[in-house]
């Protein structure tokens, strides 16, 4: 128990290091090998100790100990173009160039152990990076001909968990409970007005926090049929000086909309799932809601709740197993109206949101492809899962905030023009995972 826990610090110190995109919005789509292999499901079909946060119920699956240690390397390919620096110093509209962000590759340490203690309870520990996303812009030139219109844009979220899980089961019923401590850095720096007509590079490093929550779930089995369900509370997370910094140098929450200050809350999610096992197939679906809309720092940004809906499938033999999934969630990002003509002085407000959202933190991915499948070595399996995500682009209007520049700078902006915040992103994601079981 106590390597194990060394083995765990260790992840979480090298989780320190990365910059992550998840998948649904900034959570990724599921954890471990196995739940991503299938599509991210996890409510009712068990695996085991990587179930830990998933749906904690299904640890219970555990025969006597088990630990399992993996690894996700995360390829974002994101590239982004906005008018809004060059117009703002005298270019005319549309003097853009595209730019793809340097944040390309990250590593994700994931860290779980579970023991059966008696006939009925099993218990264990969680260590993990849950969710993240990221940009880097701060090489790109600003001001210039080759300007990308990112203002130097660079982030980095990252969120990790160390959850305790329970599960108990009497009959067919299993109930699962995990207390969560949830560990968060951001960072976020970019050019920003002086008040005067220029511009200076606003960084304020990154700042932490510890948040705590709760997640629960429950199972009920029958023969083959699974039905599960899941709870995990919204976790508020305040990283100091960053937020209310970035919305201090465009205009304040008087002139944004952004209320939050510096606190910006993991949001509550929801899930009900199935599983049906037959002569060595698995079929598994789930349905969760993350909800976006309402938690403090997400909702000011315009974020909206997120369905996402997640199929898998598994085919076990004697000492293998090959599994395959599709998961889908629309953008929890809605763009607002930041257009002077429509919008009138509320459109400066929604303008920012809208260049944050695709400049800095643009979780618009929806549709993932998975495959996977694991080998069985005695009494060690080493599984394995890739995860593509075709690209989506988004194209917002920012032309409230284009208006407000040139009008600080001492310029006119003719309202006939429009200005945009244009990002592409699509992702690639391979885990290797190896778990031992004692």
């Amino acid at each position: 128990m106590k390597k194990t826990i060394k083995l765990a610090v260790v992840a979480a110190l090298a989780l320190g290091a990365t910059s992550a995109f998840a998948t649904n919005g900034d959570v990724m789509i599921g954890q471990g090998a196995k739940s991503r292999a299938m599509g991210g499901v996890g409510i009712a079909k068990s695996f085991g100790a990587e179930s830990a946060l998933v749906n904690p119920a299904n640890i219970s699956s555990t025969e006597d100990m088990e630990v399992t240690i993996s690894a996700t390397v995360f390829m974002p390919n994101v590239s982004f173009a906005s008018d809004a620096a060059a117009v703002s110093q005298g270019a005319p509209a549309g003097s853009v160039n595209s730019a793809d962000s340097a944040s390309n590759l990250s590593v994700i340490p994931e860290v779980y152990y579970t023991a059966r203690l008696t006939d009925n309870l099993v218990t264990g520990i969680a260590i993990a990076g849950t969710a993240g996303m990221g940009v880097d812009y701060d090489g790109e030139a600003f001001g210039t001909a080759s300007d990308n219109g990112a203002f130097r844009m660079k982030t980095a979220l990252q969120l990790l968990k160390v959850a305790v899980p329970v599960s108990y089961t009497v009959g067919g019923f299993t109930v699962g409970a995990a207390g969560v401590m949830q560990y968060g850095s951001l960072q976020m720096s970019h050019m920003a007005s002086d008040g005067a007509g220029g511009y200076n590079l606003l960084d304020n490093g990154a700042s932490t926090d510890l948040g705590y929550g709760l997640e629960l779930g429950a199972t009920y089995t029958t023969g083959g049929l699974t039905l599960g369900a899941v709870y995990k509370s919204a976790i508020s997370m305040t990283y100091d000086n960053t937020i209310s910094s970035s919305v201090t140098a465009f205009g304040g929450a008087a002139a944004t909309g952004i209320t939050s200050a510096d606190t910006l809350e993991q949001p509550e999610e929801r899930g009900v799932g199935v599983a049906y096992s037959y002569e060595g197939s698995t079929i598994t679906a789930d349905y969760k809601n993350i909800a976006w809309g309402s938690a403090k720092g997400y909702s000011d940004f315009g974020w909206e709740d997120q369905d996402v809906y997640a199929i898998g499938y598994e085919y076990a033999a004697n000492g293998w197993a090959l599994r395959a999934g599709y998961n889908y969630a629309k953008s929890p990002i809605v763009e607002q109206d930041g257009n002077p003509l429509t919008a009138g002085n509320a459109s400066y407000g929604n303008a920012i949101k809208n260049f944050f959202n695709t400049d800095g933190f643009p979780g618009i991915v929806e549709t993932h492809y998975s495959l996977g499948g694991g080998i069985v070595l005695g009494d060690f399996t080493i599984d394995g899962a890739f995860i593509y995500v075709p690209e989506v682009s988004a194209s917002y209007n920012t032309s409230g905030m284009t208006a407000g520049f040139v009008a600080q700078g001492g310029g006119t902006w003719n309202p006939a023009q429009t200005s945009t915040a244009d990002v592409k992103h699509s992702q690639m994601g391979v885990t290797i995972a190896g778990t031992y079981a004692f």
